[in-house]
């Protein structure tokens, strides 16, 4: 068996970034651990038919009756938790030679204006799979200082580690969801409050010529028919798409042909569509919360508040300065700064750290 083990419980999620975050990661870790002679990580993957990944010698496949034993455990050595509400399976009283890596994504409940309550149950979750761990990864700084202000951490390390995002195809086919009629802003990611995408709706009003398309799961119905109430209320009903779910050669399409990428989050742990619009050299325009600003650096523009006349301003003086060369430069360099050989090769140090100590 592997000496590390990667938990991808969640990839029973599909089309969520967790499930490619562990895909990526598992992957690329192993070609990396192949070129030095190093045994396979294991991916330990959720018995679900809608799980769909070609069968990889370094899977592990999750079984009920490993509620009960789990011989798996016996020669692992790192046992890697990728989310901080997700679980630790290994029970260290009986296997005290194993390590735990604890990844956390991000305290977002915190930034959400969700209740009291809600806060302290995530955080006392999260705070219970930080006291299994023997180290914590952070994929953005403003994430570990979330769990240095809100968290008891102790001497344990703790390590940033950005995502790493995956170069996409070049070539697509023609778009099978819906297709403009002409020049679009595109937004991408589950359409719920704290997306925040409605804020976008009076540059509609002021840009007769573009559509604004919104790609992802509709999280929240009721948000769906308040952004649907709102357009009409606007007189942009008509230029307002919300398609939902869309397959990744789609979703490139949307990419490859945006006007721009605009994603007023209200809080984010990362922001994979930042990086994925910069790789097509697209202007990307960002909230000031939370991660955005560290993932999208010098090369994005920036929404300071969300009134109509200043996200209008930000939008027109954006695009005036995207024309130039230096910023098409940046943009492409940016998104150059993210990618999964990297983050991979950090991930193999700090397992290596952990287990040795």
């Amino acid at each position: 068996m592997s000496r590390i083990i990667l938990d991808c419980d969640l990839m029973k999620f599909p089309h969520s970034g967790l499930y490619q975050y562990c895909q990526n990661l598992g992957e690329h870790i192993n070609q990396l651990l192949v070129e030095t002679n190093q045994p396979f990580m294991k991916m330990y993957l959720p018995r679900r038919k809608k799980l769909v990944l070609p069968h990889k010698p370094y899977h592990l496949i999750e079984h009920k009756w490993h509620k009960l034993i789990q011989p798996f455990l016996f020669d692992c050595r790192v046992w890697h938790a990728p989310f901080q509400s997700g679980r630790i399976l290994p029970n260290k009283k009986r296997f005290p030679h194993l390590n735990v890596v604890l990844t956390i994504h991000d305290l977002n409940v915190l930034h959400e204006g969700k209740p009291d309550y809600i806060q302290q149950k995530s955080l006392a979750h999260t705070q219970a799979l930080i006291d299994q761990s023997d180290a914590i990864v952070c994929i953005s700084e403003f994430t570990k200082n979330d769990v240095l202000t809100h968290c008891s951490t102790g001497e344990k390390p703790i390590y940033v580690i950005h995502n790493g995002v995956s170069k996409l195809s070049e070539t697509v086919g023609d778009v099978v969801a819906y297709k403009p009629t002409r020049e679009f802003l595109l937004g991408i990611g589950y359409v719920n409050q704290k997306k925040n995408f409605h804020v976008l709706l009076p540059l509609l009003q002021s840009n007769p010529d573009l559509e604004l398309i919104v790609i992802g799961h509709h999280d929240s119905p009721d948000y769906v028919t308040q952004m649907r109430s709102q357009a009409q209320q606007l007189g942009v009903e008509k230029r307002l798409h919300l398609p939902g779910t869309v397959s990744e050669e789609d979703k490139i399409w949307y990419l490859r042909n945006c006007k721009a990428l605009l994603h007023p989050s209200l809080a984010e742990g990362f922001g994979l569509p930042v990086i994925e619009a910069m790789q097509f050299g697209k202007p990307v325009f960002l909230s000031t919360l939370t991660s955005l600003p560290e993932i999208g650096g010098d090369a994005a523009f920036y929404f300071s508040t969300f009134e109509a006349s200043l996200i209008q301003e930000v939008y027109w003086e954006g695009m005036k300065a995207f024309e130039s060369l230096a910023r098409k430069e940046a943009i492409l360099k940016n998104a150059a700064r993210f990618n999964w050989e990297s983050s991979a090769k950090q991930y193999v140090a700090v397992y290596e750290s952990t287990s040795c100590s």
